[in-house]
């Protein structure tokens, strides 16, 4: 077993690529070759909630990593909603409306109950508890099933520290550390284990992501060579992580009172345009109204290719983002294409 013990998963990528240059092998696989770590690694983050990625090698999309967390945690499984963001996703669907292993839905409705109320319920009640876990890998339905989209993340397990922080273990059967585990699966289990945490009434504690299979594919693995390389040089690596040098000071908390925000959900995906913006979100549960939804209204405009505006009504639409790092992220990421 390896273990990183990093920062935040800005700090990640670049160790977890270094690990595969120093412990990985080639092998074959379905989708082609690939490098694997020789044992399983666990990635622990001490800050988990500094989940945006920075690295311009990578080229991360922020837009979609935060709008697939909320689509999870509403507890959705249809793909034309989330296609906005990410058009390949429809190649994992077996039938092109639904995913069959989305992992929001898995926690919230295909059991037959919500498995998160049914955790934060556990966790007020017995607050050490050791049997706070929510299952995404269904047996019954998966194993031998060659459906396109199995789930990758299998289990989550909750616990309070000493301190009365809510920790969270997650189990990955195969683990894409570019895409998945220093991509998407930072975003969108730090988010669960925010919501989580604010469930409980308990801060936020440490994210371990446990790979079995650790692995990235050749192609991609040889492109960000570069950014390996930062791992050698300390002042280097520090220097390019914005949440280290101050960069993004502010950040939004994803839920401030619990009520308000679970009527608050459900409204941001009423509107598939731009009129998400007639909404009426609550000012005291400010993450949609101030994060969300500037997020998303740049996207929409960028999209509109037929506009030779788009680039600048994206940017005056990420004005009012008022969390720093995701705002940060996606100037950054419509600057990169606009120069192309």
């Amino acid at each position: 077993m390896h273990v990183l013990n990093v920062r935040n998963v800005h700090e990640a990528l670049p160790e977890g690529l270094n690990l595969l240059y120093m412990y990985g092998h080639w092998r074959t696989s379905r989708n082609g070759p690939v490098i694997v770590a020789n044992a399983p690694v666990t990635t622990a983050y001490s800050h988990p909630l500094e989940r945006v990625l920075f690295w311009p090698e990578r080229d991360a999309n922020p837009f979609f990593h935060l709008m697939e967390a909320l689509w999870m945690l509403a507890g959705r499984e249809d793909v034309d909603w989330i296609a906005q963001y990410c058009k390949r996703l429809r190649d994992f669907s077996d039938d092109g409306r639904t995913f069959h292993g989305a992992y929001g839905y898995r926690w919230r409705n295909y059991f037959g109950f919500d498995q998160l109320a049914q955790v934060i319920r556990e966790l007020i009640d017995r607050p050490d508890s050791r049997r706070c876990v929510v299952q995404m890998w269904d047996a019954r339905e998966d194993l031998g099933n060659a459906s396109l989209d199995l789930p990758c993340n299998t289990q989550v397990f909750f616990s309070r520290d000493r301190d009365g922080a809510l920790d969270m273990t997650v189990a990955n059967r195969s683990n894409d550390i570019i895409w998945g585990a220093y991509g998407a699966n930072a975003v969108q289990f730090s988010f669960l284990q925010e919501y989580v945490a604010a469930g409980v009434g308990c801060p936020v504690g440490r994210y371990f992501q446990v790979s079995n299979n650790f692995h990235a594919y050749k192609e991609l693995f040889h492109e960000l060579e570069p950014l390996r390389l930062r791992v050698t040089d300390a002042v280097t690596r520090r220097y390019a992580n914005p949440y280290v040098t101050g960069q993004v000071p502010v950040t939004v908390p994803l839920v401030q009172d619990w009520s308000r925000w679970h009527r608050e959900l459900p409204a941001f995906f009423e509107s598939m345009a731009l009129s998400v913006n007639a909404l009426v979100y609550d000012p005291q549960e400010p993450f949609f109204s101030e994060v969300a939804v500037p997020m998303r209204t740049a996207h929409e405009a960028w999209r509109r290719r037929d506009n030779p505006r788009r680039f600048e009504e994206a940017r005056a639409a990420l004005e009012r983002c008022a969390d720093d790092a995701w705002r940060v992220a996606a100037l950054e990421w419509l600057a990169r294409r606009e120069k192309r």
